[in-house]
């Protein structure tokens, strides 16, 4: 799974005219389940996020997580992270997951978020968003969790 991380000191989605979701300082999440990614990679990157050291201690040093904090999250579903520009002028989506499987995913990774986070506020899956965002330094960092290969278990010789 990817995502991309801001920093915000307030953000908000709209669909069709309404707020769907608002957050106060904390992260907003882009989110991306790609092609064979499970619950397992949702899980890591959102251990991750929530432990991730960005945010400004008394000294102004990143020593601070989104917990540490209190600060909110908003979580966006967004296929286009998966984009591969390498061939031509337009983008091909085929890493995304396929979208029964990546609104799977972005359920999990909520559902966990708000089990372990006492301020979640989310989007809509495949809606059309409008993202506003006051980008807080601006810190805004790319995360990938890849899946973990299989273990290949050698016969006994």
């Amino acid at each position: 799974m990817m995502s991309v991380l801001q920093r915000v000191r307030e953000a908000r989605v709209e669909i069709d005219g309404e707020t769907a979701g608002r957050i106060g300082a904390g992260l907003l999440v882009l989110v991306c389940a790609e092609r064979g990614d499970t619950e397992a990679e949702a899980d890591r990157l959102l251990d991750k996020l929530l432990k991730l050291r960005i945010f400004q201690d008394e000294a102004g040093k990143m020593n601070r997580s989104v917990q540490d904090i209190g600060g909110g999250l908003l979580l966006v579903s967004q296929f286009t992270l998966a984009a591969d520009t390498r061939g031509g002028n337009r983008p091909s989506f085929t890493q995304a997951a396929a979208p029964d499987d990546g609104r799977r995913l972005y359920d999990h990774f909520v559902a966990r978020a708000r089990a372990l986070h006492p301020e979640v506020a989310t989007g809509r899956f495949a809606a059309e968003m409008q993202v506003h965002l006051v980008n807080d330094g601006p810190v805004t960092i790319p995360l990938r969790i890849e899946p973990k290969p299989e273990a290949v278990v050698l016969p006994k010789t």
